[in-house]
């Protein structure tokens, strides 16, 4: 396995990226909508209605997808040989921080589950504070993993 993963390192890795950046694309797009779903939608117009649709067509086409390749792509990289030196602090941040993003990921999945059963409870600005977890997230990993402290 470990030929296999050095051999097509140079794909797993562009794989992974590719994927990091439409899952990331939709973790800064979704909490935005959630924004304007608050703020300016009253619940069971058509507006609630298309707001559902394009927020769960959000989550189930482009995030969650994504993040299930970035997970299985970071991974092939893990356990590429070599790759990784464990005795570094990066990758335990890296980890904790995708880790952190992935229960993030699942928040949202919570909080539109809110938006279609009519009890979401949580501000337009509420959301606009949680839409900058993802970019604190990504400054660490991308940090973590560019310096390799």
């Amino acid at each position: 396995m470990g030929d296999f993963l050095a051999t097509y390192y140079p794909w797993i890795k562009a794989l992974h990226v590719i994927s990091v950046i439409a899952w990331m694309a939709g973790l800064f797009y979704l909490p935005r909508l959630f924004v304007y779903h608050v703020e300016q939608v009253e619940a069971g117009s058509a507006t609630d209605a298309m707001f559902q649709v394009m927020e769960r067509r959000l989550l189930k086409a482009i995030i969650n997808p994504a993040s299930v390749a970035t997970w299985v792509f970071g991974l092939g990289l893990v356990f590429t040989p070599g790759i990784v030196d464990w005795t570094a602090v990066w990758p335990w941040t890296k980890a904790f921080c995708v880790i952190a993003m992935t229960v993030f990921h699942h928040w949202l999945g919570w909080r539109r589950k809110d938006f279609v059963a009519g009890s979401n409870r949580l501000t337009g600005r509420q959301y606009r504070m949680m839409n900058e977890v993802p970019t604190l997230l990504m400054m660490i990993i991308v940090i973590s993993v560019i310096v390799k402290f």
